[in-house]
């Protein structure tokens, strides 16, 4: 994920905890906040040491990286994310990740459509 989509400053979680919506299934919550500024949407991921060593919790974060890149043309404008993982995602493949990723993404209406050939068609 390049740099300018990051969220990485503690102002910037606490802002996004405090004036975000919540959207939560059982492998993750997902938190949205609408920012003044322009820019690109931004994203933070957060995965606590309860859900399992390092080497996993690395894995989760790099899984959640690379399939929200794959999303960032149909994501808000001026929006930061977080991203919390929960324990049952220590457990997921790459394919179930991005289902549940999606799942809460749609539930948090976090999709819109920018492009007109947007991931295979789908509702206006």
């Amino acid at each position: 994920m390049q740099k300018e989509y990051r969220l990485r400053r503690r102002g910037d979680f606490r802002r996004a905890f405090r004036t975000g919506t919540s959207v939560a299934n059982r492998q993750f919550v997902v938190y949205r906040s609408e920012r003044r500024t322009g820019g690109p949407v931004r994203i933070g991921i957060s995965v606590s040491r309860k859900v399992g060593n390092a080497v996993t919790r690395n894995r989760i974060k790099r899984l959640v990286k690379e399939i929200t890149r794959s999303w960032m043309d149909s994501l808000p404008e001026r929006t930061d994310i977080i991203v919390i993982a929960r324990k049952p995602a220590a457990d997921m493949d790459y394919h179930r990740m991005k289902s549940s990723l999606h799942h809460v993404f749609k539930k948090s209406r976090l999709f819109q459509n920018r492009k007109k050939n947007n991931h295979g068609g789908g509702s206006p």
